[in-house]
């Protein structure tokens, strides 16, 4: 902490002099709530991002069944959370469907909710991205020329195989930069979990410019936690886009 005095004294006479008031930076408390934010923020998005990375590698294989009903549920479920705003779905489920989730007793005997505003965050925002992922890995597939998939049948290869070792790897390459996009704007879909009082960036933002009124000086601190959060993913998808590169075959 004595490190950081200097940046809180430059901080809080800034503040005295120009009226610009970044509390974050030289309150102690302000601060450990808004870092404490933005780890809410990085969680939300990683596990949302892993998900509904599962759910779009599952949704597509079961596209390809040979039985209509389990093609009707995924088509279904596309449907439905590509077509309908993520904000109306986090209502949905945290009011709708979690209000008929039993009650659980915690540690001191009170009766709680099974699932809390961060359980259904993840769950709303990895079920959005996941139907778009779906149609993603599913157009990725469609790409695979066909001769490949006959060559995987002619080597003895089953359906499930096939998908994984061959079909699969080829769609993943083809269809990287639609996945890196879709995967970039889940991380800042994040911020609808400010509806239901998760804790994020945005909603300990708007607790901090309530203490303080300083709510021009937080939105721009908004902005550039977005844009610094966003930019650090993209950097992550680039290198994982690299890193899957076929040599002679893409840039």
């Amino acid at each position: 902490m004595e490190l950081l005095a200097p940046i809180q004294r430059w901080f809080l006479r800034l503040y005295e002099t120009t009226g610009v008031n970044l509390t974050i930076f030289y309150d102690s408390w302000d601060g450990a709530r808004y870092v404490e934010g933005i780890g809410y923020t990085l969680m939300l998005a990683t596990l949302s991002i892993l998900i509904s990375l599962v759910l779009g590698i599952v949704g597509a294989g079961m596209q390809m069944s040979r039985w209509r009903a389990v093609r009707a549920v995924v088509y279904a479920y596309v449907q439905i959370f590509r077509n309908t705003p993520p904000l109306a779905q986090l209502y949905f489920l945290y009011f709708g469907i979690g209000s008929l989730m039993p009650r659980v007793a915690n540690a001191s005997g009170v009766a709680e909710p099974m699932l809390n505003g961060v359980h259904w965050a993840i769950i709303s925002l990895s079920l959005f991205a996941g139907a778009f992922n779906v149609e993603i890995f599913r157009s990725g597939i469609e790409a695979v020329p066909h001769s490949t998939v006959e060559a995987t049948k002619s080597l003895g290869y089953s359906r499930i195989a096939a998908y994984r070792h061959v079909i699969f790897p080829l769609a993943l390459r083809i269809c990287l930069p639609s996945l890196g996009n879709n995967l970039v704007n889940l991380v800042k879909t994040t911020s609808i979990a400010y509806a239901i009082a998760v804790p994020e960036v945005l909603y300990v933002a708007n607790q901090i410019w309530t203490d303080n009124l300083n709510v021009t000086e937080m939105m721009n601190v908004v902005l550039v936690t977005y844009l610094t959060l966003v930019g650090f993913f993209v950097l992550l998808f680039k290198r994982w886009e690299r890193w899957l590169r076929i040599p002679g075959h893409s840039v």
